[in-house]
């Protein structure tokens, strides 16, 4: 059974600093793609940074810079480090897991992930 747990979030004031985690279980690691995605209310859920070992990392535009993601494969870990948070970074952090295909990252959106950690609040104060 394909499990993902999402920890690490909470509140932090602007400009500061998180980093999450997701842990991962039940399939092989080196074969899936994990994403971060975060929705904000009454915003549409978005990928927000990607790993695999096709593609390697991806982060786009909107946070490059400021986010970045690490896995462990010893630890079936992904990381999402968060710096010089903003208030508009305030939102659910959920982690996503899908077999790799070519340019998953680039062109995947939410219904291209099939499996999903159960979220993990971000609030930045401003």
């Amino acid at each position: 059974e394909v499990q993902l747990q999402a920890s690490g979030g909470g509140l932090v004031q602007d400009g500061g600093s998180l980093r999450l985690s997701c842990e991962a279980s039940g399939f092989a690691f080196d074969d899936y793609t994990i994403a971060w995605f975060r929705q904000a209310p009454g915003k549409e859920r978005k990928l927000i940074s990607c790993i695999n070992s096709g593609e390697g990392i991806y982060v786009p535009d909107s946070v490059k810079g400021r986010f970045t993601i690490a896995s462990d494969s010893a630890k079936n870990t992904v990381y999402l480090e968060m710096n010089g948070l903003k208030p508009e970074d305030t939102a659910v952090y959920f982690c996503a897991a899908e077999r790799s295909w070519d340019e998953i990252c680039a062109v995947g959106t939410r219904s291209d992930f099939g499996y999903w950690g159960q979220g993990t609040q971000v609030t930045v104060s401003s």
